[in-house]
């Protein structure tokens, strides 16, 4: 009924918000006298604040129609290569006509499904299509999914990162930022005890939860502390009528966005008293910056109840995959077996989401893999959204991971060194 009670809430508030909008359209108006009156402003601002705090944010659009490439502004279109009822394979198409430059190598980017929008990832994308050719994972909000697609749960997650691996029949190196570090590495290992021959060429695994008892956090203490049936009772539900996923048990999104508010509850109240005193005060380019912020951060989806209640179980409670006891349908994840595609692990100095030394330990797991084929790089001064997005990430994490692509690129390049490796 949680759900339900949700749903009735933002539609009770319909009215109010439309007309809250239609109000602060007129204090707003220049032709109205009282838009030039700090009475006018503060109802505006209010009526705006509002308005804002009572929607529903919708999927945000990527946003990135040019790059610019050896200094030339390229046009940048986005095409659908493969879909799936919970994911789509996107891929950033360049227009490289009239720029003389070599093949890029291509970067699938693996997005998170935790609670944001792939969008999250707009910057990252937007600095690795420089050098790349880009393709990301865009997944599905679980509310839009009908029941009659199926369940999808952690199996499935990883089953779909294999499929869009061999898409690429091994030119392809794969980036996962957070969450997706644990399936993409699961699913490099199968494919690797596998001698599947569409691994990829190298794996770039940034702030994830690989092993969550190096340096817990408070995401991870909160988990531990509570148990599985604890999320089971509190935090799953049923999507109500008339969204498509009708009756299929999730995660719903509101659920997670009040715990990220929570996180941080002051710097949130802190922002939006700021957009008041913006708003009022006539600083347009200050409000806008906070309303691309949280246009971004209030947009959440919702997960399957499946796949949520299995990771918390298996990378939080349990820890399967570092303590060797993680199968996949049966199957045995075995991450020793990794010996052909490099290894690179990114986090932050003040990540406060996945701890230090959670992401390094795959380097610990794939224990078989040749030193030349790893790299680990903490990065000073940055937290968790840091080490994928802003200023920090775009000038020293990006070109380390540029340097590491190029130098483990190609599949002959890694028999050259295996071929090495076996004659020294």
């Amino acid at each position: 009924m949680l759900y339900h009670l949700y749903e009735f809430n933002h539609a009770a508030l319909s009215p109010a918000r439309a007309a809250a909008d239609a109000y602060r359209l007129m204090f707003r108006h220049p032709l109205n006298p009282a838009s030039h009156t700090p009475l006018g402003r503060t109802a505006a601002a209010a009526l705006e604040l509002f308005e804002r705090t009572t929607r529903r944010y919708r999927r945000p659009a990527w946003r990135i129609d040019e790059v610019t490439v050896d200094g030339v502004k390229v046009p940048v279109r986005e095409r659908t290569l493969l879909e799936k009822p919970f994911c789509r394979l996107v891929h950033f198409e360049r227009d490289l006509t009239g720029v003389r430059r070599k093949r890029d190598n291509k970067v699938l980017i693996v997005a998170p499904m935790a609670g944001h929008f792939p969008t999250l990832l707009r910057g990252t994308v937007r600095d690795m299509l420089a050098e790349h050719d880009v393709y990301v994972t865009e997944w599905e909000d679980a509310r839009n999914v009908p029941l009659a697609a199926g369940s999808f749960d952690l199996n499935d997650y990883v089953d779909y990162i294999v499929d869009f691996l061999r898409f690429f029949g091994g030119d392809v190196h794969v980036m996962a930022v957070c969450q997706p570090t644990v399936p993409v590495f699961v699913a490099v290992s199968l494919m690797e005890a596998a001698k599947d021959p569409a691994v990829p060429n190298s794996m770039i695994l940034m702030a994830g939860p690989l092993d969550v008892r190096e340096s817990p956090t408070a995401v991870n203490c909160f988990a531990h502390d509570r148990g599985l049936d604890w999320f089971k009772r509190n935090v799953i539900t049923q999507v109500p009528f008339p969204n498509p996923g009708v009756m299929r048990d999730v995660y719903p999104g509101f659920l997670q966005l009040t715990g990220f508010m929570g996180m941080n509850l002051d710097r949130h109240i802190t922002a939006h008293r700021d957009l008041f005193q913006h708003l009022v005060q006539g600083d347009g380019d200050s409000a806008e910056k906070h309303r691309e912020f949280y246009d971004e951060f209030l947009a959440v989806m919702d997960l399957t109840a499946e796949f949520y209640l299995q990771t918390i179980d298996e990378v939080f409670l349990r820890h399967t995959l570092p303590s060797g006891e993680m199968t996949h349908r049966g199957v045995a994840v075995d991450p020793s077996k990794i010996e052909r595609v490099a290894l690179m692990t990114v986090e932050g100095e003040k990540d406060d989401i996945a701890g230090i030394g959670q992401t390094k330990a795959a380097h610990t797991m794939a224990k078989k893999l040749p030193d030349n084929m790893r790299e680990h790089y903490e990065q000073p001064g940055v937290g968790h959204y840091g080490v994928f997005n802003g200023s920090r990430y775009r000038a020293e994490i990006v070109p380390r991971i540029r340097d590491f692509i190029a130098m483990h690129n190609r599949k002959e390049s890694r028999l050259a060194r295996a071929f090495g490796n076996l004659i020294g």
